[in-house]
């Protein structure tokens, strides 16, 4: 035993500083040196203010460039559609960017950067990737006032494609309208494409207003069905005005699949 004391005594030292070490060893390689790594950045940061702050001024303005590219990217690609479906539409339309809408009138009309000057005539059609837009209410020389399909006081003759039940359809503020039917047991079902009629005035027949997504046919006085508009209205960004022609053939948008659209 007190051989056993002198021998720790002497080497008491050696065994702390070796039993220190292994067990520094261990946990670095468990945590894989973060701890080390943390504390250098910690101590290293002191000195180093100045790279910190460009640092993060360079990944700030790398993100704001992405985020512009991203924008002009989605600008770009909704022009080239947009100049793509004026090309491939059966009349010359005249290319319209929206200039001004109002918060407190968003599904009731907006404005167009187009007017007299080109040649922009009250009662003139527009139309968007998707379907029709409205019609051309009031004109000045550089602009041109829309009323939406989806305004309230919309009305509008409409068919529904596949079976030719014809009704009429109002708009309800929002991407959706109301169809209520002139027959008392129409032929409709959820999908239907719905267009313009020939009992329409205001636009051309066959023109694509959307696709009914609900039936009513319990609704008095008459049948109703919810119509889903597939003009963009919410986001519109630019549009395409067309002459109104009644003994011309419908104006079609370009798709590869049958078009679904809105209109007044």
């Amino acid at each position: 035993m007190y051989t056993l004391r002198r021998w720790w005594d002497r080497h008491r030292l050696r065994i702390i500083l070796a039993s220190m070490a292994v067990s520094s060893a261990l946990l670095l390689r468990q945590t894989q040196a973060t701890p080390l790594f943390e504390a250098y950045q910690l101590l290293s940061h002191v000195f180093q203010p100045n790279l910190a702050k460009q640092t993060l001024l360079e990944n700030a303005q790398f993100q704001e460039l992405q985020q512009r590219l991203t924008e002009l990217e989605s600008q770009n690609q909704r022009l080239r559609e947009l100049l793509g479906y004026a090309s491939e539409a059966k009349k010359p339309g005249i290319t319209a960017p929206v200039v001004g809408r109002s918060a407190d009138h968003w599904w009731q009309q907006l404005i167009l950067g187009r007017g007299s000057n080109d040649n922009v005539r009250v009662g003139y059609v527009v139309m968007a990737p998707g379907g029709v837009v409205g019609r051309v209410s009031s004109v000045t020389p550089s602009t041109s006032r829309v009323l939406l399909l989806s305004d309230p006081s919309s009305r509008i003759g409409v068919t529904i494609s596949r079976s030719r039940f014809m009704g009429y359809m109002r708009g309800q503020s929002t991407s959706h309208a109301v169809m209520e039917f002139f027959d008392k047991v129409p032929d409709v079902r959820r999908g239907d494409v719905v267009s313009t009629s020939t009992l329409s005035q205001l636009f051309p027949p066959g023109m694509p207003v959307g696709r009914v997504e609900s039936v009513n046919l319990n609704k008095s006085p008459a049948p109703e069905a919810t119509i889903e508009l597939s003009a963009p209205v919410s986001f519109l960004e630019w549009a395409v005005i067309y002459p109104h022609d009644q003994t011309a053939q419908p104006v079609t948008a370009p798709s590869s699949e049958p078009v679904q659209k809105s209109e007044q």
